[in-house]
């Protein structure tokens, strides 16, 4: 019965970390509908940010009750930036994209955010780079396939190809009609999701020099999806001058689905993840992230009809062997980090932090929540373990 028991306890990660990945494919699959049914992108983004903003703040009210720092002008300032960075440019840009190309193209492309993420802290010297060591080596070599399958699935196309789960089906003359000229779009919609990404990984960057300021991130991420609620609507009132019927989400069912669905993911998302990182750390959960994509390709080729093409699947496969590449350099480096100050710990230094961090529990607790609360409020979680990753380099 023991044994049994603790083969539950091992494998719990691995049976979350599959529905958490599973759900953002099917998370992906909603929104791609909701934008095919003709809801504004940019109506979703307020929508999103608003339920978002509903669902964590009550945790960061009550975890952080007695930690959150004092607001000063300099920190709002920077948060009002974050906020334009993500989510009213990033979410925008993304979701554009995505609605002129398709949900697995999406989800396979924005598996390059740790690769660019790197460059940037690398460029900043907020990563530590030494050529002779493996481990700096693979993420160099991990950045530069990941650009490579990126140009793969962006300019390739290759022969069509027909899985089993699509059961040979056909689209209809209306979808090929509409297909030509997705075609001609899918160019535009592609350097709107690669923009999405950089900005992303820019924004996650900027995001590791506000917490040094703010460190209060459930705090951080509540204020910024508030502000970036504002934003967004000023944007969408722009951009949809005169149109107020994109505002009615009641038009199409999978507009109302895209939108429920996706703030109550975020906050069970956000548990679930920090569940997992304190179990098996910020990687284990990286490196599922593939899933979700594979997720993703399978939902929508066979309810969708996104059509699938060799040149962007094998794109696909090379992205995440570079993404795998940079994440096992980073955990290496990890690795080696903590045993160097291990070593440097004197040993009644490590008693008195033994005794400290007994009275401090709560307060890890609601700093790995708040760990996972300031990454994307989005369908892709990746960005969290990237987060973490630039804040530790």
């Amino acid at each position: 019965m023991g044994s049994f028991a603790s083969l539950i306890d091992r494998s719990k990660p691995y049976m979350l970390v599959i529905l958490l990945q599973c759900a953002s494919g099917v998370l992906n699959i909603i929104i791609k509908a909701a934008l095919n049914d003709g809801m504004s992108q940019h109506v979703l983004v307020v929508y999103r940010m608003a339920i978002a903003s509903v669902v964590i703040a009550p945790f960061a009210f009550v975890l952080e009750r007695n930690s959150r720092p004092k607001m000063t002008l300099p920190i709002f300032a920077k948060i009002m930036l974050l906020s334009l960075f993500e989510p009213v440019a990033f979410h925008n840009l993304f979701y554009s994209g995505m609605k002129n190309t398709s949900a697995n193209f999406s989800a396979a492309i924005f598996n390059i955010v740790p690769a660019i993420t790197f460059i940037l802290a690398w460029t900043l010297r907020l990563e530590k780079v030494k050529i002779k060591e493996l481990s700096s080596q693979a993420k160099i070599i991990g950045t530069i396939v990941t650009v490579g399958g990126t140009m793969l699935m962006t300019f390739v196309k290759g022969k069509h190809l027909n899985f089993q789960w699509t059961n040979g089906q056909h689209v209809n003359q209306a979808a090929i009609i509409a297909g030509t000229n997705h075609k001609g779009q899918f160019g535009e919609g592609a350097v709107m999701i690669v923009s999405a990404c950089f900005i992303a990984s820019a924004f996650l960057v900027l995001q590791a020099f506000t917490l040094k300021s703010y460190p209060a991130k459930l705090s951080l991420t509540t204020l910024q999806c508030m502000m970036g609620m504002v934003e967004s609507t000023v944007l969408a009132f722009a951009v949809e001058q005169g149109k107020t019927s994109v505002w009615c989400i009641q038009k199409q069912r999978s507009n109302i689905v895209a939108v429920l669905y996706g703030g109550i993911y975020s906050g069970v998302a956000y548990y679930i993840m920090a569940l997992i990182a304190k179990i098996r750390g910020p990687v284990f959960v990286s490196a599922s992230n593939p899933l979700s994509m594979v997720v993703t390709t399978v939902i929508g080729s066979s309810f969708l009809h996104e059509q699938l093409y060799l040149g962007r699947v094998l794109g696909a496969i090379v992205i995440v062997i570079g993404l795998y590449l940079v994440l096992w350099g980073k955990s290496k480096d990890q690795r080696q980090q903590h045993g160097t100050e291990t070593d440097k710990v004197a040993p009644h230094q490590e008693t008195t932090g033994m005794n400290d961090n007994k009275g401090t529990t709560d307060i890890e607790k609601a700093t790995a929540c708040q760990a996972i609360a300031a990454t994307y409020i989005d369908a892709h979680d990746h960005a969290l373990v990237v987060e973490e990753k630039t804040t530790e380099g």
